[in-house]
Parts: structure tokens; C-alpha cells; sequence
């Protein structure tokens, strides 16, 4: 609703300057063809962004300022400034989640990727970029067909899928703090419309892209403890190598235009009121260049849930303070002009916010007159569902999935089979495979019609009246499993079972589903193949130990093309090779609580730790684990280098650890040491079996002391490699020691430490020794 009164010379301009628009016309300002948009500055696109982004804010009275502080900007009808809606969303693809895009006009569908918990089991960053690319031209295109009232996307999700349970854990991709800032850059660049490389994006944003939720933000709703009072009190060396490193790289190397600040608190202090975190942190250390949203309602729940403002003014002034710009919910278009009458915020706030929430625009080009004729002009409504972009969602779901199990070489299913049963409640469920924020798909081929094309006797039973599985028809299951020459079980989670807003209280499969699994593996002719569809991990430690379960995979939540995928790679027209990331932990780890942020074990009360850095119990399967129908061997074939001086000056000051291992802090060592000290390692991969493959190989670093906090190991690089049968190759890594052979201490402070220094690949090891 527009809060200033509009005279007739306003209502005069805005018929000259905005540009009324059908359902097949995107919004848009400054149309060149008026002569009178000359007369603003913040129109003439030779002008800097900043530039013209203070003339337009300038021009603004205070009732309009408060008006686009939220996520659904009204019209400024007498500048020509149409609505702008900033919640969109595009995780795995353009989603229907979020106002800003609308599936009702000539685009009734895009591709809808696997959820990204699977993308990210490729371990190839390039398909990662190539996803992002996708999901930004189609995001271009929805605007450009006038079925987009915004171009921000409020993705990706780059929290750290720290405990198991986390019911928003299939949106991250993974555990490992390397991983999730490589597929954030990744991802960041594909959609802004950036290279590969990065570094090359002048000018305007394909679209806006939004690194979320900033930061230590991993916990829905868990056992009565939920998002929006929980406190997560995280030490400063968990925060520094774990919580903050995905964020930091999304900002320095993705150059993402946007980041969205947590619900919960973080050692006391609302993350969205944060000023540390938001200004100092994100704008001063990582020279962030964007727009800071809330989490939906963040703000109001600052003041109604926790507490943490008495009054609604306070938290409007808390979060201008700190360096939120715009609030998806109505509460700061409520409470900001009280809070500016009473003295408690100065107008200055507002305009710093809509400088930054108007730059956006900007770079969007959105204030650069019809976009048509303007970069991204000509990307239609063939670029969605394109060829192209749906064999990508393919390619992305049989990259992922992952061969958890395969004894006795039962897989691959000879395609000569004359039976098959198909047994499982997530076997025909088209919904499922989509996981969360997703949107309507181009296509979707379940994992039972995919199968049916290549065994024409598939006949089918769910076993389960749905996956919580609380009643079925086991005998029937079992009479079906009987009489077939093959039997692939389709079981797992569903959304029903781990979502936002739900986090489960156990690992194991719901309801009744092991005891049909187990049922039916009893009575087949052969062992059964198992197929998990889910996000987070689960505990079949049964399923692993029964010879009567010859195969596993898991394959996540594989999107569109996910059916297809599977039956690819069930009877070999795909040899898979993705890997796990995250630890897959047993049901007694359920007695940790969800609520302790901390990651480094502690021997003195039991605390195991968490994540494959630094969990010191069983693993059901631990992360990076996934088999192939192929074998594959590697090893170290030349480093350049084994000693590292870091003694070279004695102006560097020179530190002990409690266990007596001295070290340098790596924020006072020149730009120059660090990038003298980097060097390359070359790794030997062969392809031993019969079948080419896609094989992800994994780079880990760690120090020969295991103490003192440091990690069992760390994750320093991947690259996949694709090899024919008996083929051999070499891929080289670089090494920055500053950044891959140091760590965090206990205050936060990166540090490279003396002594032995282990590269890993596999069962190699490569000794580097480091001098101070």
C-alpha cells in the first residue's frame, strides 16, 4: 500500500515513465524512449551504480523509504519505480516457493535438478557451475516472458550439515567446510552469470544469488528446542574453520550480491542484529558488496519470541544498525517511522539499506530501460526445460548417486532379466523425488517406470501404505518376491519425515520398513537390491551386514530425471561414482543432543565429536565412502615439494601450543610467503576394471599430532576424472599451505603449525615437513 498522497503532476510522470505491463512484459524503469527519464541521474546507465543509487534514494520522502524495506516493495508510481518482490527462490531449480515467481503464463515448468545433498556427491565443482548456469538463464528467461516480479533468489543454503537429524540437511551440500564453499562459489558464479573461473562478471547479474542462512544456523525444530529461540553457542575455533569459511568464500570468491542473516541467535545475539557479524565480518573483513535480508519474520520473532528487543522500534533499530537492509515480512514497513519519531534510529540507516537494496536492482538492470535490448535481453522461454538443461538434471542424479553395497559382484542386474519386483513406498512417488523447494518439473520419471523399460515383467507392490510405513501388506510384498528373478527394494525418507521445520529424533528407517526389507530379502530367489531415497543419513547397519542384501545405494533425492538414473545404474548403462558427503552415523549417536554446537570431541563426558574431522565413533559409512563398478587405484606421483621454511624472519613472532608445537600466525605473514610456499601434487588414478567411470578423487591433509583440537583430517581438494577400462591419468592439485596445511586455534586465529604435515589420497601418504 502506497503511504504517500500522489498529486496529479505525480500520476502524470508515472504515465510517462513506468511502463504499464502485460503478463508477457517484465518490469522495468528508465524506458529510453521517454525524454524525460534524462532528468535522473539514477537512469543514465554511463553514471556509476553507487552514483545513481544515492540520487534515486535521495529522491525519495521518508514514507517511501520505509515502504521498500521489505520483501514486497510496493510501486513509487511518481519516479517510475514499479514493485519489486526480493523472495524468490531457485535451490535445485526455479522453485514456486517464495512471490516473486509465477508458473502461470507460457512457463508452466522448469528443470528441476536433484536435491542438492546428491549434486554435491558428484564432487565436481564444474557440473556445480554448469547447474547454477542453468538455473540463471531460466531464471532470465521467467522475466523475461513477464512471469518474474523479482531476479533475487534466496539460495544456496550453505549451512554445514553438522548433525545428522537436521531436517534441512539435504539442502546443504554436506559436512566438509571445503565442499560447501567450493559448490557456493560454484553455484554463485553459474547464476550471477560469472565464468567458471570468477573474476569475469562486469556490469549486470544474470541474477541475484543469496548465500544463506548466515550463520550457524542447523537446527529446525528438535525435540521442543526450535529455529527461532534457539541459541547456538559455538566456540570461536568452530566458528572460524567450520560455521564461517563456506560464507567467506561465497563472499570473496563467489561475489554473491546477497546474503540472508539466521533466525537464531549465536552466543547470545540474534544473527540478523549482529553488527560483528553483519558489518564487520561480512562488509569489512570479506568486502561484501550486496544486500543483507532476515530470514522471513526474523525480525518480528526478535522482539515476540525471544525477547531479545523490548519493544518493536528496538528491534527495527537493532537490525538497521548492524547492517540488515530488507526484511522479508511486513515488520520493519510497521514499526520503522515510530521508531525514526522517537528518536531512536536516524533516517541515515534507512538510506544506507536502500543504497545497498537499490545497487542490486541496478546491477540487475532493472532501472536500464527495456531489458530487451539490454544484457540477458535475449534469453527466452525456450532456454527452460531445454534439451540441454534436463540432460544436465540427469547427468547431476547419476553423478550422485552413490554404491553403498555390492556383494559378490550381484550388480549390475543382467539386462536379460525376465522378472522383476519392485517393492518399496518410494518406488512410483513422483514428489519425492523432488525433495524440498523445488518447483513443478519439466518431467518426472519414476524409479518404477524407469525400471519397467528395461525388464518388461516389473510388477510392482509399495509394501508400506506410505514411507512412515506404519501399516503395509509385508506377506503380499513377500509373495510378489517370490516368484521374480530379481527384487530392488525403493525405500527411505520423504518430506513427511525431514523438512524445514522438522528434524528427526532417530536414524533409523520409520515405522515398518526394515522389517519389510528384511522380509523380502528372506524370501528372494537371490539378494536384494536396496535403493535409499533420503536426505540426511540413516543408520542400516542391518542392511549392510545381511547377506541376503547383495546391493546398496543411496540416491538421495534425485529430482526429475531421477528414475531414470537409478535404472541406469541398476543394470550398468551407468557405472556410478559418487560419494558420500556427509558421515553416516549409528542410532546411538542420537543420544548426543541436537542442541551442542560444539564439533571437537571431549573424552572427560563422552562427547564424540562431529563430522568425518573430528567424530571419533562408529560410522555406519563414513564420508567420501562410495564403491564403483569399476576399481580404481591412485597414488602420489610427484610433489614439488617437501620442506616448508616458514624461519625466514625473525620480525614474524614465533608461538607454542599447550603440546609444545610452535607456530605463526598466518594473517601476519606476507601475501607474498604464502603464495612462494604454494606448490603442485600430481596424483596417479587407474581404472582397473571393465567398465569406463566418472571417479571423484578426494585430497586430504593432515597434521602428524592429532591433538590439541586439531583434525583427524581435512578435505584440501577433488577433481573428478573420467577414465576408460584400464585407462590411466594424472591430475595435479595446488597446494596453498596458508590455507590448507594451517588451522584454527582455540581463539579463532588461523595459525600454521611446525612439524610433519601428511597429504593423503586413498591409502597413500606424502610427508611435508614445515620449519619455523
Amino acid at each position: 500500500m502506497m503511504l504517500q498522497k500522489l498529486s496529479f503532476v505525480s500520476l502524470l510522470s508515472f504515465t510517462l515513465l513506468f511502463i504499464h505491463v502485460d503478463s508477457t512484459q517484465p518490469p522495468f524503469s528508465c524506458d529510453s524512449s521517454d525524454p524525460s527519464t534524462k532528468n535522473y541521474p539514477f537512469c543514465q546507465t554511463t553514471l556509476p551504480i553507487s552514483q545513481r543509487a544515492r540520487d534515486l534514494v535521495s529522491r525519495l520522502t521518508l514514507d517511501e523509504k520505509i515502504s521498500q524495506l521489505v520483501n514486497s516493495a510496493p510501486a513509487i508510481p511518481r519516479l517510475g519505480i514499479p514493485a519489486y518482490e526480493w523472495w524468490s527462490e531457485a535451490l535445485h531449480g526455479v522453485a514456486s516457493v517464495g512471490h516473486g515467481i509465477k508458473f502461470d503464463g507460457t512457463i508452466k515448468a522448469a528443470t528441476s535438478f536433484p536435491q542438492v545433498i546428491l549434486i554435491a556427491a558428484s564432487f565436481d565443482a564444474y557440473q556445480w557451475y554448469r547447474i547454477g548456469q542453468a538455473i540463471g538463464r531460466e531464471a532470465r528467461a521467467m522475466y523475461n516472458a513477464g512471469q518474474a516480479n523479482g531476479m533475487t533468489f534466496w539460495a544456496p543454503n550453505i549451512n554445514i550439515f553438522r548433525d545428522p537429524r537436521w531436517g534441512r540437511g539435504q539442502e546443504t551440500p554436506g559436512e566438509d567446510p571445503h565442499v560447501t564453499g567450493k559448490y557456493a562459489v560454484s553455484y554463485v558464479r553459474g547464476v550471477q552469470g560469472d565464468t567458471f573461473q570468477g573474476g569475469k562478471l562486469i556490469g549486470h547479474l544474470q541474477a541475484s544469488a543469496c548465500c544463506k542462512h548466515f550463520t550457524a544456523y542447523d537446527l529446525d525444530n528438535w525435540k521442543g528446542t526450535n529455529r527461532f529461540v534457539f541459541d547456538a553457542r559455538v566456540t570461536m575455533q568452530d566458528l572460524a574453520d567450520t560455521y564461517q569459511p563456506p560464507f567467506k568464500r561465497c563472499v570473496r570468491d563467489g561475489r554473491a550480491s546477497g546474503i540472508m542473516c539466521a533466525y537464531n541467535k549465536v552466543n547470545g545475539v540474534p544473527s540478523c542484529a549482529d553488527s560483528y557479524l553483519l558489518s564487520k565480518t561480512l562488509r569489512g573483513e570479506w568486502d561484501f558488496k550486496g544486500y543483507i535480508t532476515s530470514d522471513c519474520d526474523a525480525v518480528a520473532i526478535m522482539h515476540n519470541d525471544q525477547g531479545y528487543a523490548k519493544s518493536p522500534e528496538d528491534a527495527v533499530v537493532d537490525v538497521l544498525k548492524a547492517g540488515m537492509d530488507v526484511n522479508c515480512g511486513s515488520y520493519l514497513q510497521q514499526h520503522t517511522k515510530s521508531a525514526v519519531l522517537q528518536k531512536k534510529l536516524p533516517e541515515s540507516k534507512i538510506d544506507r539499506a536502500l543504497h545497498n537494496l537499490f545497487a542490486v536492482r541496478m546491477r540487475l538492470g532493472l532501472f536500464d530501460g527495456n531489458p530487451v535490448q539490454r544484457p540477458f535481453g535475449n534469453i527466452g522461454t525456450d532456454q527452460v526445460c531445454s534439451p540441454e538443461h534436463q540432460i544436465l538434471a540427469l547427468e547431476a542424479a547419476r553423478n550422485g548417486i552413490v554404491l553403498l553395497k555390492n556383494d559378490a559382484k550381484l550388480l549390475p542386474l543382467p539386462k536379460a532379466t525376465m522378472s522383476l519386483a519392485v517393492i518399496g513406498p518410494n518406488a512410483n512417488s513422483p514428489q519425492t523425488l523432488l525433495g524440498n523447494y523445488a518447483g513443478p518439473p519439466c518431467k518426472s520419471v519414476t524409479p518404477l517406470q524407469a525400471l519397467q523399460s528395461y525388464v518388461k515383467n516389473a510388477v510392482y507392490h509399495p509394501g508400506c501404505d506410505t514411507v512412515s510405513c506404519s501399516t503395509g501388506a509385508i506377506d503380499k510384498a513377500v509373495d510378489i518376491a517370490k516368484q521374480a528373478d530379481f527384487v530392488v527394494l525403493i525405500m527411505g525418507l520423504d518430506q513427511t519425515q525431514e523438512r524445514e521445520e522438522l528434524d528427526r529424533v532417530d536414524l533409523l528407517l520409520p515405522g515398518r520398513q526394515q522389517e519389510l526389507i528384511t522380509s523380502v530379502a528372506k524370501a528372494a530367489k537371490r539378494p536384494v537390491v536396496l535403493v535409499l531415497l533420503c536426505g540426511g543419513p540413516i543408520d542400516v547397519s542391518f542392511a549392510k551386514d545381511d547377506p541376503r542384501i547383495g546391493g546398496i545405494f543411496w540416491a538421495g533425492y534425485p529430482g526429475q530425471e531421477g528414475g531414470t538414473a537409478i535404472a541406469e545404474v541398476i543394470f550398468g548403462d551407468h557405472n556410478p561414482g559418487g560419494r558420500l558427503p556427509v558421515t553416516w552415523y549409528p542410532q546411538d549417536f542420537t543420544k548426543v543432543p541436537m542442541t551442542d554446537m560444539r564439533m571437537r570431541p571431549e573424552s572427560s563426558s563422552d562427547y564424540p565429536g562431529r563430522t568425518y574431522r573430528f567424530y571419533k565413533g562408529y560410522k555406519v559409512f563414513e564420508f567420501g565412502y562410495g564403491l564403483s563398478y569399476s576399481k580404481y587405484s591412485y597414488g602420489f606421483t610427484r610433489v614439488s615439494q617437501n620442506n616448508l621454511y616458514l624461519n625466514h624472519s625473525s620480525s614474524i613472532h614465533t608461538t607454542m601450543t599447550s603440546d609444545s608445537v610452535r607456530y605463526k600466525v598466518v594473517s601476519e605473514l606476507d601475501a607474498e610467503v604464502c603464495d612462494q610456499r604454494k606448490f603442485t601434487v600430481s596424483v596417479g588414478v587407474k581404472n582397473h576394471g571393465d567398465l569406463a567411470g566418472k571417479h571423484p578423487v578426494l585430497l586430504f591433509a593432515r597434521h602428524g599430532n592429532h591433538g590439541d583440537g586439531r583434525p583427524k583430517k581435512q578435505l584440501i581438494g577433488f577433481q573428478s576424472v573420467i577414465l576408460s577400462a584400464g585407462e590411466m591419468a594424472e591430475i595435479q592439485f595446488e597446494v596453498s599451505p596458508c590455507e590448507h596445511l594451517s588451522r584454527a586455534n582455540e581463539y579463532g586465529i588461523t595459525v600454521m603449525e611446525e612439524g610433519t604435515h601428511f597429504l593423503v589420497v586413498g591409502d597413500d601418504k606424502h610427508p611435508i615437513t614445515i620449519i619455523i
